[in-house]
């Protein structure tokens, strides 16, 4: 009974194989065709993975059908350095010869249509290796079998989908695969634009301040901006650039463009100078990014072991992600502002990597935004580079903050230097005035006081017979002593003060009114204020009171005087006042210089003057004080 069953099976599996192995390849009617046409599931494929066949050879291997061998969208990585052979057949039922075009895929390094020939392939002229699409032409009534041999660039990204265009179609399928806006387009578009802005800043930043960190920035934003820009805009465009791009251009890009943040981070905090175990590590990042961009390059270019290529440039992109987590752990520990805009950056970048990372090792779909790799790997470069232009905004305004501190302090003491000068200056004067006040009474005020004794002596000699010459000269020395000593008094650096003054105008106008036996009434606040009066000042209050009284006693008639200091709002005023006849303003001696020198004494040591007539006389002097 086993034996039975076996025989049964074994005659059943024969069958099968036999109407599997004698069923004929499908052939492409041109005339029924569509002007577009996909062809996949009509198209054979042999994988010469060792590349020892040639054209002469391939026809005699087992081709096997395209959905068959390839199951899955992209060619697998360890499939992708073989040497690929499709077959596919088509009919032209027409009176005349069709032209047509093939679009097999996006990303091929080489191809070579051939035609089969009684059993053997024929090579074509073949062009459209830098655009992806090859002209052939179906002759008239005949069923031709072509074969394309073809090569991928070492890419992830790399499809078979033969399409056969009709020329009259050619222009706009080609518009619809280049110019179609999709949401990925869009936002590489719009994240270019942004990058392309940021460079143009940080250029100008370099032009105006020649500091090299800004220059290595606009290096990073341009690698990335090239990245992006060309990944978006060869998404939908075949040809060779691509393939070169895809393969090996955009891990350049990506290595490189990390180096240049990595110098530009060094020079932005000068780590060189603040943290050096930290530029230590940013030394060795450099180095290690290079040697393995060196080891990339080398395995790219001379060896055609893609999975190996891959594995490399997979190891390359946890390295970056390394050095951007070690980044943000010494951001962390160091505790620095400016550090942390960047670490902030830096770490979202790095979570962006991650997810993008993701998605590329678990074969996520690319097409939907939300899954698409790049977009995430756009998301952290452009959040990377705005964080930056938030701590050059916080770096510029603590620079600021700094230089105007520097400048307060340059300022501060150049205004300290300049009034110490004054002070020395003021110093010397003073004590130059007080040299000379102290020269005058010594020997001027002793020759006028000899003078004044000599003459007294000389009219008791005389007895009571009286010589005017010798009153004179009694009076006169005794004039000039007294204006000596109010010089004297208003050059010495000792009496510069208001109580000083005060007193002394007291004690002068007490003497002057009771030797002229006008009854006075001088009122002083009990507490003046302290306030330093300097010898010009003096002087001339002295000299406009001492005008003042004398006019009383020559011109007023009055018998009595009240001298009165009063504590204003802002400042103080002494009022000299009479109960003469007044004082007439259209009768004054027109070559009198009085009046005239009161006012300007007062206006150059910016008192206010006033006179009025108030029942006599009323002199007012007021200076502000606060």
């Amino acid at each position: 009974m086993k034996k039975i069953i076996f025989i049964l099976l074994s005659v059943l599996f024969c069958l099968l194989g036999f109407g599997q192995g004698s069923q004929p390849e499908r052939v492409v009617n041109m005339d029924t065709a569509r002007n577009l046409t996909v062809i996949n599931s009509s198209c054979y494929l042999f994988i010469d993975s060792e590349h020892v066949e040639s054209p002469a050879s391939v026809l005699n291997r087992k081709f096997k059908p395209l959905a068959e061998v390839v199951n899955s969208r992209y060619i697998a990585p360890q499939l992708v350095p073989a040497t690929y052979y499709l077959k596919f057949t088509l009919r032209n039922d027409s009176a005349v010869t069709e032209k047509y075009y093939l679009y097999p895929g996006k990303v091929y390094r080489f191809f070579q249509l051939f035609k089969e020939e009684g059993g053997r392939l024929k090579a074509l002229p073949t062009t459209g290796v830098t655009t992806g699409f090859i002209p052939f032409t179906v002759e008239a009534n005949k069923t031709t079998t072509y074969v394309l041999q073809a090569r991928f660039f070492k890419t992830p990204f790399n499809d078979i989908q033969a399409t056969i265009v009709a020329p009259h179609l050619l222009g706009s399928y080609q518009s619809r695969m280049y110019n179609t806006l999709t949401e990925k387009k869009v936002v590489g578009i719009i994240l270019s634009g942004m990058l392309l802005m940021m460079i143009i800043m940080t250029l100008l930043n370099y032009f105006i301040t020649k500091k090299i960190e800004f220059l290595y920035n606009s290096l990073y934003s341009l690698f990335m901006f090239l990245l992006i820009f060309w990944t978006t805009y060869l998404g939908f465009h075949p040809g060779w650039f691509k393939g070169i791009f895809l393969s090996y251009i955009d891990m350049f890009l990506l290595i490189v463009g990390t180096v240049f943040y990595i110098l530009f981070t060094r020079h932005f905090l000068e780590s060189y100078i603040r943290y050096p175990r930290i530029d230590k590590l940013f030394k060795y990042e450099i180095m290690a990014l290079l040697a393995l961009l060196v080891v990339f390059s080398i395995q790219h270019f001379c060896f055609d072991n893609y999975a190996l290529e891959l594995l490399a440039e997979n190891i390359i992109k946890i390295a970056v992600l390394t050095a951007g987590i070690i980044y943000i752990v010494l951001a962390l520990v160091q505790r620095n502002s400016l550090l942390n805009y960047l670490a902030i950056g830096v770490a979202i970048q790095v979570f962006c990597y991650i997810i993008s990372l993701g998605l590329t090792l678990f074969h996520a779909n690319p097409t939907p935004l939300i899954t698409s790799p790049f977009f995430y790997f756009e998301l952290g470069v452009i959040c990377s580079v705005l964080f930056f232009l938030l701590g050059l905004f916080h770096k510029n305004r603590q620079e600021l903050i700094t230089n105007i501190k520097e400048q307060e302090a340059l300022k501060m003491e150049a205004e300290k230097q300049q009034f110490e000068n004054k002070l020395s200056i003021y110093k010397a004067q003073q004590e130059e005035r007080n040299r000379i006040s102290a020269d005058m009474h010594d020997d001027l005020g002793a020759g006028m006081t000899s003078i004044r004794l000599y003459s007294e002596l000389a009219k008791s000699k005389i007895g009571k017979e009286s010589i005017p010459e010798i009153n004179k000269i009694s009076s006169s020395a005794d004039e000039l002593l007294n204006k000596m000593n109010a010089i004297i008094w208003s050059m010495s650096s000792h009496n510069d003060s208001l109580g000083n003054m005060v007193g002394y105008i007291r004690s002068y106008a007490t003497e002057y009114l009771e030797s002229a036996g006008i009854e006075h009434n001088i009122i002083i606040p009990e507490r003046l204020p302290a306030i330093e009066v300097n010898g010009t000042i003096r002087r001339n209050v002295f000299l406009v009171i001492k005008e003042a009284l004398q006019n009383i006693i020559k011109h007023s008639g009055a018998t009595k005087v009240s001298i009165k200091m009063t504590k204003e709002r802002e400042g103080l005023a002494l009022i000299i006042k009479d109960d003469g006849k007044g004082i007439d303003f259209n009768n004054i001696r027109p070559y009198s210089n009085g009046l005239t020198n009161m006012k300007k004494r007062m206006a150059d040591v910016e008192i206010e003057f006033s006179i009025r007539n108030n029942d006599g006389t009323e002199i007012m002097l007021y200076k502000k004080t606060m």
